[in-house]
């Protein structure tokens, strides 16, 4: 069997992270059935653009696809063989990905710019490839951050809800693994979901709703789905409900446990997130 034939075998059971259909981009070799021919020979990049890309994969996608991104722990595949990313140039076909996620396989979307995505991209493509995928080599740890900054920052946005003497007292020891400790703080909704670990939240957190009809009898469970039709959820008792909706009418109050993480991720730096890191280790 020769080499192309090998790495379409491999690439259908590794799982990529999607099977494209679509032709290859301009100056991107192609083989039959849509598969790549043979591994790509890229320009070395900017060192100072893939050290820019490791920061962000560090912070946003270590945690599911692994430290030198050969699949994680948690579940991610092997982005460096992966048929999207050795069809990519630049970020260009990662970025649909990133930024709108493949919720049917657990990934969430990012909100992350172009250049973002284009740098995590050189990062990515900075590890060789061919037909015999070497030894990992992992990065060093991620814990770079200055963990004086982490508490001051963490004092000022998240001391409403969280205590190094309460609720996280003692996570540094719980959660000795420093990628995952920074995945379930920064995203805990993916790290407590699909292939979470031993150290990882026992579940994710759920996402409730309150439905008031006209006749104004609350009716409250597990939100299912919502959108400017219907809302479905699921009560206590396991029964589900759908209600069609009319502009404002039933009221819908949605309650979300993680809002604040979510709207702090548009609003955190590299910096920020690695300082909080380094921080939360140090709580014993």
């Amino acid at each position: 069997m020769n080499d192309t034939k090998i790495f379409a075998a491999f690439a259908l059971a590794s799982g990529a992270l999607f099977n494209l259909a679509a032709q290859p981009p301009p100056g991107a070799a192609g083989g039959r059935g849509g598969f790549v021919s043979q591994f790509p020979e890229r320009p070395r990049a900017d060192p100072a653009v893939v050290a820019r890309g490791r920061n962000v994969y560090d912070t946003n996608c270590s945690f599911c696809h692994g430290e030198d991104a050969r699949g994680g722990e948690e579940g991610g595949p092997n982005l460096i063989r992966s048929e999207i990313l050795l069809r990519d140039q630049n970020g260009e076909l990662l970025a649909p990905i990133v930024q709108n996620g493949l919720p049917d396989r657990g990934m969430p979307k990012f909100t992350l710019n172009t250049q973002q995505i284009s740098d995590i991209a050189a990062f990515i493509h900075s590890f060789g490839i061919s037909s015999r995928d070497p030894g990992r080599k992992r990065p060093p740890s991620i814990v770079v951050g200055d963990a004086k900054a982490g508490e001051a920052y963490f004092k000022s946005k998240c001391s409403s809800c969280h205590s190094a003497t309460g609720d996280l007292k003692g996570i540094g020891v719980r959660i000795t693994d420093a990628r995952i400790l920074q995945q379930t703080w920064l995203m805990p909704v993916v790290s407590g979901g699909r292939g979470a670990g031993p150290t990882a939240p026992a579940k994710t957190i759920p996402i409730t709703v309150t439905v008031t009809p006209d006749n104004g009898a609350k009716v409250e469970g597990r939100l299912g789905r919502i959108d400017d039709f219907i809302v479905t959820l699921t009560q206590a008792d396991g029964n589900t409900r759908t209600f069609r909706r009319d502009g404002d009418s039933p009221k819908v109050e949605v309650h979300d446990p993680l809002q604040p993480h979510k709207e702090l991720l548009r609003v955190y730096s590299d910096k920020d997130i690695h300082d909080i890191t380094a921080y939360l280790v140090t709580i014993r």
